[in-house]
């Protein structure tokens, strides 16, 4: 039963992590096209909250690699 929930938090997380993968790459898009240095900012912020929840999917997976920094 817990196994099961964790593995489910796991996947959930997996799908945070590739919604905010999609939101950066429109954000950096934007930042591109726009010249827009604030934009570029928010793209960097969504890629360490993602880098975030991946070492938190991977530490429920048992993956003891993805531990370490940034």
């Amino acid at each position: 039963m817990a196994d099961d929930h964790l593995e489910d938090l796991r996947s959930r997380l997996d799908d945070i992590a590739e919604e905010l993968a999609d939101i950066g790459i429109a954000k950096l898009k934007e930042a591109v096209r726009d010249d827009n240095t604030e934009a570029a900012k928010e793209e960097r912020r969504l890629a360490r909250a993602r880098r975030a929840v991946m070492r938190a999917a991977a530490l429920l997976a048992g993956d003891s690699a993805e531990e370490g920094p940034d």
